[in-house]
């Protein structure tokens, strides 16, 4: 059968609707089984507030309406964050938005490195270990992904944006984080490939995989976090995660077996359908037809991403990228955190300053106040989103606090330190 992606415009007055309808557009009740847990695997590309970075509140309340409306059962169903060492998740979800939404709905809400167990790959994959295109040359010692993923759903829960590493990051993407163990970092300079693997893995391992991409906001520029937001209104689901990617990317404006090398690699591997020409599009046809000609991560890269493209893939990795393997690598995160938290983000919040007084962005300032009951299957969306525009946090001291705050957190769980006294916990376990 030929890849499906479905794809609807919105507006806050129907956008409860349009998920529901968008998931059965791309059938994803014959994907998802009811009868197993469905992670809904949560994307926090920064923990402060920024349009287009991170999953939408009503992406994941109009996911979780859709799922409950017909008849999937909410205990079932939880919200699913990974960790990264330069991004607090908890905070993250509470700045986000998502949190308010996983408690409206009495979900349960797992941290995979919080008290999950984690088992060696080839154990739950077996020999399709000697497949992959890098990762065995990446941890020649094997690594470990998260037991609970073995037999269970999942659902990304991407947006529709530009990313440094990969030129668009998505469906494909948002496995990285919670699949892969906390030295993942180590996989940079060959993120493409890496992607791919990690898609094979997903195939094996879930009982159905899914996903459901939010335009609403979409980021250009050097995602995906120092971007430059648009409204762009339309909404994205898909079994092929592939296909949705490639959709995506043609959206943007690139072309997904030239620009984008994972779609391309994923595409040849048989993992799924990279041609947007061999892409059933079904919803909103007219919307695949737009190109928001995106100028992409490169053209304007910050001096953080000018500094990673050196280290990975520069003049910059002879001498610096070995120290990313080592005891030393905390010294990379901490400068990630200072630049993005204490300096990049309180000094160029006019970027956002017109997209902040949208509808979309006026509906994430008055979540709370205008909120829908969660037993309230028939609702459309929000006829009145509330008057007060969302605001960025301006206070560069309090930012410059949280910041020395995260980055005490990501010191003591930095995989350098925290994975080990892990491993060997799980060692004990076997």
């Amino acid at each position: 059968m030929k890849s499906k992606v479905a794809i609807l415009r919105t507006s806050p007055k129907t956008v409860l609707h349009d998920y529901h309808r968008l998931m059965n557009l791309a059938d994803y009740q014959d994907t998802i089984p009811k009868d197993k847990d469905t992670a809904l695997k949560i994307n926090i590309s920064w923990h402060f507030f920024f349009p287009g970075s991170s999953t939408t509140p009503w992406q994941l309340d109009g996911v979780i309406r859709a799922m409950k409306k017909d008849g999937y059962r909410p205990d079932l169903i939880h919200g699913c964050h990974n960790r990264t060492v330069v991004i607090d998740a908890h905070f993250g979800e509470e700045q986000n938005k998502q949190k308010n939404v996983t408690d409206a709905h009495g979900l349960r809400n797992v941290h995979l490195y919080e008290g999950e167990e984690w088992i060696d790959v080839r154990d739950a994959v077996g020999d399709l270990v000697d497949r992959f295109l890098c990762l065995n040359e990446v941890y020649p010692k094997g690594f470990m992904i998260p037991k609970r993923f073995i037999g269970e759903n999942i659902i990304h829960l991407p947006t529709v944006k530009t990313h440094v590493f990969t030129t668009t990051t998505g469906a494909m993407k948002n496995a990285f984080g919670g699949l892969l163990n906390e030295k993942r970092h180590w996989t940079h300079p060959v993120i493409h490939e890496t992607l791919v693997d990690l898609l094979m893995i997903q195939k094996k391992i879930h009982s159905g995989v899914f996903a459901v991409m939010d335009g609403t906001f979409a980021g250009d520029g050097p995602g995906p976090r120092c971007m430059i937001p648009h409204v762009k209104n339309v909404l994205l689901a898909s079994s092929d995660q592939v296909a949705i990617d490639a959709v995506a990317a043609k959206l943007m404006g690139f072309d997904p077996m030239k620009d984008i090398k994972f779609v391309r690699l994923a595409h040849e591997q048989g993992l799924g359908c990279g041609d947007p020409r061999d892409i059933e599009i079904v919803g909103d046809e007219d919307a695949t037809r737009e190109n928001w000609n995106f100028v992409g991560p490169f053209k304007k890269m910050t001096f953080a991403s000018k500094m990673q493209h050196s280290i990975y893939w520069g003049r910059l990795k002879k001498p610096i990228e070995w120290s990313l393997k080592t005891i030393l690598a905390p010294w990379a995160y901490i400068a990630s955190v200072l630049y993005h938290d204490s300096f990049w983000y309180p000094t160029h919040q006019q970027l956002v300053a017109d997209i902040l007084g949208s509808e979309w962005g006026r509906l994430f300032n008055n979540w709370d106040e205008n909120a829908i009951s969660p037993d309230d299957s028939d609702a459309q969306g929000w006829d009145d989103v509330g008057d007060v525009p969302a605001s960025l946090n301006r206070s560069t001291m309090k930012l410059l606090l949280k910041s020395l705050s995260i980055l005490g957190g990501c010191i003591k769980e930095a995989p350098e330190f925290a994975a080990k006294k892990r491993h060997r916990e799980a060692e004990s376990r076997r």
